[in-house]
């Protein structure tokens, strides 16, 4: 199904108060927004009120019944967003702080454009730690994910010392950027 499409849907649901509608827009754009206040002096709470702002707008351009999504839905809601956030920065002088102007920050649409390739990276990642295999993806997960250090994981997956467990860790680092960089690079001749 096309973006627009679902799009026009949750947008039709938000109009009728559905919440399930509600609830999917939340879920497939709150981590966008999220991202966009945290990496601009901002926290998750207050990410929470903007995204919330925005829903609210939304909600009543929708009710109105005239209007009508030009894009997608996430351009939309990150345009929105990042309105509201740099207004609510300006406000508060944080962002005058910073030494930055409102007229040179980047457009929505390259910010959209680096955001949407990060998310394919990410997936490709994922992708590849998938492809990795064990226990090479314990290992990683063990170090980078649970942050446990080299002794504990030695003893954990078996090997006589933190050296030994080091050197696996390399190899299976080695394995998963191979694989990653075999799909990224067979991803753009296809894509």
């Amino acid at each position: 199904m096309k973006p627009e499409l679902i799009d026009n849907d949750l947008l039709k649901g938000l109009a009728e108060g559905d919440r399930k509608s509600t609830e999917l827009i939340y879920k497939n754009h709150f981590n966008m927004i999220q991202t966009l206040v945290i990496n601009n002096s901002g926290s998750t709470d207050d990410a929470r009120d903007i995204f919330q702002e925005a829903l609210v707008v939304l909600f009543e351009k929708v009710r109105m019944g005239s209007f009508e999504l030009n894009c997608q839905l996430k351009t939309y809601l990150y345009s929105v967003c990042k309105r509201l956030w740099l207004k609510r920065l300006h406000q508060s002088s944080r962002y005058l702080a910073a030494g930055i102007e409102v007229e040179s920050t980047v457009s929505v649409e390259e910010d959209m454009v680096a955001h949407e390739k990060r998310d394919a990276d990410y997936e490709l990642m994922n992708k590849a730690i998938g492809n990795l295999g064990e226990p090479c993806k314990s290992l990683l997960e063990a170090y980078y994910i649970n942050k446990m250090n080299m002794q504990d994981i030695a003893s954990r997956f078996g090997y006589t010392n933190a050296d030994n467990a080091k050197n696996q860790k390399y190899k299976c680092l080695m394995r998963l950027k191979k694989i990653f960089f075999t799909q990224y690079k067979n991803g753009n001749e296809n894509g």
